[in-house]
């Protein structure tokens, strides 16, 4: 069994489903409209719901920041690399991230892939931060959501996507090329590496390009989740401008036979 923490990560590991739920302990000492929603969303999925004081949800999930919300739940089922490369389309946007270590820069990378359109996340088994309950949280749920695939060989998992027509582009501070200069409007894979020491170098070398974002002030570099989040969402702007300029032609051409019919 696992522990979910805070009224966010609850909540949607309810909603999306892919949750087995044992049961919610619910703090007797909070009484609001939101927590009263909550347990009403759990008795209507069957889920049990106990009371306890708010120092038994701090034990349970050793932490304070539990919102008065604690989910005992069933461990998650991670997909492998050939699930996901399996389901991975042509031009879908994936995420791979090469040994992130912070429990909350893993959170807030998942959030930030969950809000960016991002098909699926790779991470690697050892030597990365697990899918702790501090992790769920600092992604605000966005996790529960997320395809997630973990694997032993990162390299391997790239090259196997490489072969279904993906492109692989990793964030190097060394790069020549900007990262807004790439075209991620066709099915991609961004590549991010460890806190500090960045991408190792066999997964470097299998990236087909490096990108970089220029800095213009005396720090070096940006933090890996704000580095993702940079370029998750330039990648996103991309994809819908390239997704309405293919709809462009037909909206022009039913309203070209609607001034037709019109007159």
């Amino acid at each position: 069994m696992e522990i979910l923490f805070g009224l966010h990560p609850v909540e949607e590991a309810l909603r999306s489903g892919h949750r087995k739920f044992d049961h919610v302990c619910l703090a007797r000492e909070r009484q609001d409209l939101r927590l009263a929603r909550l347990a009403e969303a759990c008795r209507e999925a069957g889920i049990r719901i106990r009371t306890e004081p708010r120092e038994q949800l701090t034990r349970l999930a050793r932490s304070g920041a539990h919102q008065g919300v604690v989910a005992v739940v069933r461990e998650r089922e991670f997909l492998d690399a050939s699930d996901l490369a399996a389901a991975a389309g042509k031009g879908d946007l994936l995420l791979a991230l090469d040994g992130v270590e912070d429990p909350q820069n893993l959170g807030a990378l998942l959030r930030t892939a969950e809000g960016a359109g991002v098909a699926g996340v790779i991470v690697t088994e050892r030597r990365s931060a697990p899918l702790s309950p501090a992790a769920v949280k600092a992604s605000a749920g966005a996790a529960e959501h997320v395809r997630i695939a973990r694997v032993v060989n990162l390299r391997r998992a790239l090259e196997e996507l490489k072969r279904r027509g993906l492109w692989c582009v990793g964030l190097d501070g060394q790069a020549t090329m900007d990262y807004d200069e790439f075209d991620y409007s066709c099915g991609c894979v961004l590549v991010l590496g460890r806190e500090g020491a960045g991408m190792h170098d066999l997964v470097r070398k299998t990236c087909d390009r490096l990108l970089r974002i220029p800095m213009a002030g005396r720090v070096s570099s940006l933090n890996v989740s704000a580095a993702g989040a940079v370029v998750l969402y330039e990648a996103a702007r991309q994809r819908r401008l390239a997704a309405r300029q293919l709809q462009e032609p037909l909206g022009a051409r039913r309203e070209g036979m609607e001034k037709g019919l019109g007159s």
